[in-house]
C-alpha cells in the first residue's frame, strides 16, 4: 500500500504556473511529501476518485470543457485514459456517485449539469445527461448568468443536487437507473449568497452551505429529500478579516466543519448544531481546496504557489509546513494498493 498525495493545478492556459496532476509520495502518518511523477495536462482543477478502481477523474477547465479519467499506480505513476466533452465551459466539480456508476460535473461558466455513466472498471462512458441553467442574481458581477459550481450525490447515489453560484438556487433530482434525471425540488437562498458546495451533515438532516459571495457559512434542514431550507447564517471566519472574502472549499468531520476562505487566508474550524466558528488557522495565500486526512490538513494555496499541512488538532497554532507546487487548486490524499 502506497499513500500518495495528488495535486491538480491551474496551468498557463488560465494564467496559473502549474503543468497537470502532481503525485506526491507521502510518508505514512506524516506532512512529508516527495514528488513521484507529474502528468502533463490542461487545467486539471478538480479530481475526484472512484469508489473502488484505481482512477481518479480531473476537470479541464477550458472554455470547451472537458474531463479525464487517470490510472494511479502503486508508484505514483499516472495515466491518462479517457477524455470527454463535459457540454460547457469550464467544468469546476466533479463527484463521483458513491455506487460508482456516474461521474457527475458542473459546468461553470456553461452553467449546466452533467452525468456520465461509468464503466465497470471505472472508465468513462456515455454523457447521459446535460441540462442547461438559465438565470441571475443580484450581484451584477458574479451572478449575470448561471454558473454551476457543484454537484452532488446523496450517500444512496439516488438523487443528485445541483448548486449554482449565479442564480442563488440548489435544484435537486432523482438519478434513473439509465443516468437521466427527474426533477425533485428547487431551494432558494439568500439573494447574493453564491453558493459554492453543499455538504449534508450525514446521520442528521442538516447540511451546509458555503457562500462564497456572502462571505457566511449557512445551516439548511432537508425538509423532504433534494428539499432544502435556511435555518441560520454565521461569518465564515472567527476573527481573520478581508475586505473580500471569497469563501472556498467546505468539510465535515465528526460533529466539527472547515471552511477555507480566500481574502483572510484561513481555514476555520466551525462547531455543528448550531454552526460556530471557532478557530482560524492561517495557511497560505489564496486556500482554494483542502483535504483532511489522517489528523491532518492539507491546503492547495493557489496564489503562493504552494501545498501546506498541519496538524487539525493544533489548528490556530500550527505553524503549516510548505511545499512548493506551481499554482495548486485541488489536493487529493489515496492510498494505492
Amino acid at each position: 500500500m502506497t499513500d500518495l498525495v495528488l495535486v491538480g493545478c491551474y496551468t498557463a492556459e488560465a494564467n496559473g504556473n502549474g503543468t497537470g496532476i502532481s503525485a506526491f509520495r507521502r510518508e505514512p502518518g506524516s506532512e512529508v511529501l516527495t514528488l513521484a511523477s507529474t502528468l502533463p495536462m490542461t487545467s486539471p482543477s478538480w479530481l475526484a476518485k472512484h469508489p473502488t478502481a484505481p482512477i481518479v477523474y480531473a476537470t479541464n477547465e477550458t472554455a470547451t470543457g472537458e474531463v479525464t479519467s487517470v490510472a494511479v499506480d502503486a508508484e505514483g505513476e499516472l495515466t491518462a485514459l479517457d477524455v470527454a466533452a463535459t457540454g460547457g465551459g469550464h467544468p469546476c466539480h466533479l463527484a463521483v456517485t458513491p455506487d460508482g456508476r456516474f461521474l457527475l460535473c458542473a459546468n461553470y461558466s456553461g452553467g449546466s449539469a452533467a452525468v456520465f455513466a461509468l464503466r465497470p472498471d471505472g472508465r468513462i462512458g456515455a454523457r447521459t445527461t446535460l441540462v442547461q441553467y438559465h438565470g441571475t442574481g443580484p450581484r451584477a458581477d458574479r451572478q449575470e448568468a448561471a454558473h454551476v459550481h457543484m454537484v452532488v450525490s446523496s450517500s444512496d447515489s439516488r438523487m443528485i443536487s445541483v448548486v449554482d453560484l449565479g442564480t442563488d438556487q440548489i435544484r435537486s433530482y432523482r438519478l434513473r437507473e439509465d443516468g437521466t434525471l427527474t426533477p425533485l425540488a428547487v431551494s432558494p437562498l439568500p439573494p447574493g449568497t453564491g453558493p459554492r458546495q453543499l455538504v449534508r451533515h450525514e446521520g442528521t438532516d442538516l447540511a451546509y452551505v458555503a457562500g462564497e459571495l456572502s462571505g457566511k457559512l449557512l445551516t439548511l434542514r432537508e425538509n423532504s429529500p433534494g428539499a432544502f431550507e435556511v435555518v441560520d447564517a454565521v461569518d465564515a471566519t472567527a476573527g481573520r478579516y478581508s475586505a473580500e472574502n471569497l469563501v472556498a472549499h467546505l468539510e465535515i468531520s465528526g460533529s466539527r466543519a472547515y471552511l477555507s476562505s480566500r481574502g483572510p487566508d484561513c481555514v476555520t474550524e466551525f462547531t455543528t448544531e448550531p454552526a460556530t466558528p471557532v478557530v482560524d488557522q492561517p495557511c497560505g495565500a489564496g486556500p482554494r481546496h483542502f483535504a483532511l486526512d489522517g489528523g491532518r490538513c492539507f491546503v492547495a494555496a493557489q496564489d503562493e504557489d504552494a501545498l501546506f499541512s498541519f496538524p487539525v488538532a493544533d489548528l490556530g497554532k500550527a505553524e503549516p509546513r510548505r511545499h512548493p507546487t506551481g499554482s495548486p487548486s485541488f489536493v487529493l490524499p489515496l492510498t494505492v494498493a
